[in-house]
């Protein structure tokens, strides 16, 4: 069932719930907690999809704020609140409420969606785009107990996680963060079955792909061992090496559905390692709306700190190993690769007094072996 409101109230929009709720017969409310989506006209469809899948496990009703802007300085003027409202089939297994908010009542969102919460139920705010830098202090992100962001939609991905974990307070998560469950679980159950010292790693993924960095960040902040990260044309991630004193352990995901674990002295094995929707991200975020001191402390050991490891231990084989060494002399002089051994070009660039003259041919053809 659905009902349009044009120009209208949170009042009557709340009076618009009970009559859908009657009408479809269901007066009571189920609803376990409220979802509030931020987004634009362009992704709100996608997200309303994911969010009605995820309210098959946990039913809430759903606020999806869209701000409308205006071209006209008149219309800009003028505030106005269009809303639809969704009960039954329509809402999936909660209720949906799709407000559109145009002029000067588009800065205050938060006193529309305030007297349309579920009294006594918690509030998770999800960006799936464009999210505030720092979402506890964005008007919206205060009403609520659980922030969910998505920083892979960002436009510098990698960046953004330096500025989410300057800005980080408990409740905030990342759907990078998410895509990432069920690779640490496989990776944890593998260190169990082992007995091992973890001495280096190399996380493997497509480029600017922040799930990649949190989870080289997390292995590095929970190992205490140098992490290496490595270049590959993706989907995703794709493989993890791990350095041990009983030899290696790999996971390998090429194809970005089915993985294989190998450890060493036991024999390979397929695992299932898909790629999920945003509709089981959701679902996963809303399972939990305690603080995730986990994905804080890898997310505060930092990128930057993580760079400086790579360049420091690079890896000697193995694919995605050229791009390791690559990170690792990305400091050498352009010249070190030189078929004369390279070992001239960086005495030349401390040196400040003027090159000597050649040498005679027959000399030079002698140093030239004697360096080989």
């Amino acid at each position: 069932m659905k009902i349009d409101l044009t120009d209208t109230t949170s009042s009557k929009i709340n009076k618009a719930l009970v009559q859908g709720r009657r009408a479809i017969g269901t007066p009571a409310v189920g609803m376990v907690l409220t979802l509030v989506i931020v987004t634009d006209e362009e992704n709100a469809y996608d997200a309303l999809k994911a969010a009605n899948e995820a309210s098959r496990e946990h039913p809430s009703r759903t606020l999806v704020v869209i701000k409308r802007v205006s071209r006209t300085p008149r219309a800009r003027a003028q505030a106005r609140l269009d809303a639809e409202v969704r009960v039954g089939a329509e809402a999936g297994t909660g209720e949906t409420v799709i407000l559109r908010l145009y002029g000067e009542v588009s800065e205050h969102a938060q006193s529309v969606v305030l007297p349309l919460l579920l009294p006594d139920a918690p509030v998770v705010v999800w960006w799936p785009v464009s999210a505030p830098l720092d979402p506890a202090k964005d008007p919206l992100g205060a009403l609520a107990q659980r922030r969910v962001t998505d920083t892979y939609a960002s436009e510098h991905p990698v960046q953004e996680l330096s500025a989410r974990a300057e800005a980080y307070t408990p409740g905030d998560t990342d759907l990078s963060w998410t895509r990432i469950t069920p690779w640490r679980s496989m990776l944890a159950a593998a260190l169990d079955q082992v007995v091992c010292e973890v001495t280096s790693v190399e996380v493997e993924g497509e480029e600017f792909n922040p799930s990649v960095e949190l989870l080289a960040m997390w292995l590095a902040d929970r190992l205490k061992v140098p992490v290496i990260r490595a270049l590959s044309a993706g989907p995703g991630l794709t493989a993890v090496r791990m350095e041990t004193s009983c030899g290696p352990i790999v996971l390998d995901r090429a194809d970005g559905s089915l993985a294989n674990l190998s450890i060493h002295g036991q024999p390979d094995r397929a695992v299932a390692l898909k790629r999920r929707d945003t509709a089981e991200l959701i679902a996963e975020e809303l399972r939990r709306l305690d603080p995730d001191d986990t994905y804080a402390s890898a997310l505060r050991f930092g990128v930057d700190r993580l760079g400086d490891e790579s360049r420091a231990t690079a890896p000697s084989g193995g694919r995605g190993g050229a791009a390791g060494r690559k990170t690792a002399s990305s400091d050498a002089s352009p010249d070190a690769g030189s078929p004369d051994g390279g070992s001239a070009a960086p005495a030349a660039a401390t040196d400040p007094a003027p090159a000597p003259a050649p040498a005679p041919a027959k000399k030079a053809a002698t140093k030239k072996a004697a360096a080989k």
